[in-house]
């Protein structure tokens, strides 16, 4: 039986999906660290553990941040291939997707499956998943508990465009004593207008899906579709997107 796998591997994490011809056949995300190539070698031996070896009847497409470092990869494809591809495949038809990503956010409009035009957001961390990280980590919390005060609480303006003042804004409200709800719900409104402004400056076509690691929060989700003023949907395998793209595009190739 032949193999099909995509392996995105971000900033922050590394997705991987393994389809055959019959549909899924494995997917695992794990830490990117601190070296592409180690993580590579990592999901070459995951992958030979789960049953999935690297080898005759084994194609591999990569994508993302440290996609150079799959030295084993068939091909390399970008990010804005992937995720349109991905997400067009989960949500069945054309729309727009919205990448929080941990180093960068993309918005994709897709249109029969390919990205038509695509959006990204300028080489700052503020409005991406390591906003949070640093923010949620200055708070003394992780992300999932970020989003819990968050939702509890009345956001605080932090209107700096730059995440190390807009780090200096979160300190001097908690050197006033502001609370830890407001704090975060602020963070987390920071990083949902820096997404709706990039929204408004592209063409948005169809529904909204949102993919990323992010895109399992349901208060993140609640305050974008607020601010776009339209439903943003999510799926199960949102956070796989551009991994189940690239396994896609390899089982393309072949069939080709």
């Amino acid at each position: 039986m032949n193999y099909f796998t995509g392996i995105d591997i971000g900033s922050t994490a590394s997705k991987v999906v393994v389809l055959s011809e019959a549909g899924m056949e494995d997917r695992f995300v794990l830490p990117t660290g601190w070296s592409s190539r180690e993580t590579s070698n990592e999901i070459a031996r995951r992958l030979a553990e789960g049953g999935h070896p690297l080898g005759a009847g084994m194609k591999v497409v990569a994508t993302g941040y440290g996609r150079v470092a799959v030295d084993y990869a068939d091909k390399t494809v970008t990010e804005i291939t992937c995720h349109g591809r991905g997400g067009w495949y989960l949500l069945g038809r054309d729309c727009t997707i919205i990448d929080i990503g941990g180093q960068d956010t993309k918005v994709i409009t897709v249109e029969h499956g390919m990205p038509a035009s695509f959006l990204m957001n300028d080489k700052c961390s503020a409005g991406t998943g390591k906003f949070l990280e640093i923010m949620a980590n200055r708070l003394g919390v992780d992300l999932p508990e970020l989003f819990t005060l968050a939702a509890s609480g009345t956001p605080l303006a932090i209107s700096s465009m730059c995440t190390v003042f807009a780090e200096s804004e979160v300190i001097s409200h908690i050197g006033a004593g502001e609370r830890r709800e407001d704090i975060a719900a602020g963070v987390v409104d920071s990083v949902v207008c820096k997404v709706a402004g990039l929204c408004a400056r592209h063409t948005m076509a169809g529904d909204v899906l949102l993919t990323g690691g992010l895109c399992d929060s349901a208060y993140l989700v609640e305050r974008l579709s607020l601010k776009l003023k339209c439903p943003v949907l999510t799926d199960p395998m949102g956070r796989y997107a551009g991994a189940l793209g690239a396994a896609l595009i390899a089982r393309g190739k072949v069939t080709k």
